[in-house]
């Protein structure tokens, strides 16, 4: 799947746009997909339990708050992500493990790094309405990224 957000605001310039200030840290640098929402903070108990479920090709875009404080992404996590067939997570928070992650067949934006893990208080919302960069994803519409950005769309789009 070529993905080229550029583009897809060229075609369609219904789309949404998501505010900079997203990192590719991923070994995919361009992905696309359902969205399945996660709302947590500072605690990826969520997070972890659905990496652990079939991802049948969606992207899990995960609302941490924008907190700096700790990773809700480690390697561990994103390789159980890539074989359990999620193409990619957008994470409004950190991610570690960084030179790992990025050897990992999975596309990962994030805030920044942070080597600190969560804590694990199972605290967190699945399918819930997330907004952030200006955006709200809703679990069912499609969000596409690559190194310049992220765009969502309600539906999904040709992508050559």
């Amino acid at each position: 799947m070529a993905i080229v957000t550029p583009d897809l605001c060229d075609d369609y310039p219904e789309i949404l746009v998501v505010e900079p200030g997203f990192q590719n840290f991923g070994g995919v640098a361009a992905f696309g997909g359902e969205i399945v929402t996660v709302k947590c903070f500072e605690d990826n108990s969520v997070l972890k339990a659905q990496v652990a479920t079939p991802g049948n090709g969606r992207v899990m875009v995960v609302d941490g708050g924008g907190s700096r404080r700790a990773a809700l992404l480690g390697d561990m996590l994103a390789e159980q992500a890539a074989s359990n067939g999620w193409v990619g997570l957008i994470i409004n928070g950190c991610i570690r493990d960084v030179d790992v992650v990025r050897e990992i067949r999975l596309g990962v934006q994030a805030l920044a790094t942070h080597p600190r893990k969560t804590e694990k208080r199972g605290v967190g919302d699945l399918n819930v309405p997330v907004s952030f960069g200006g955006v709200t994803f809703l679990p069912g519409q499609y969000v596409y990224a690559d190194n310049n950005g992220i765009v969502v769309s309600r539906t999904p789009l040709a992508v050559d």
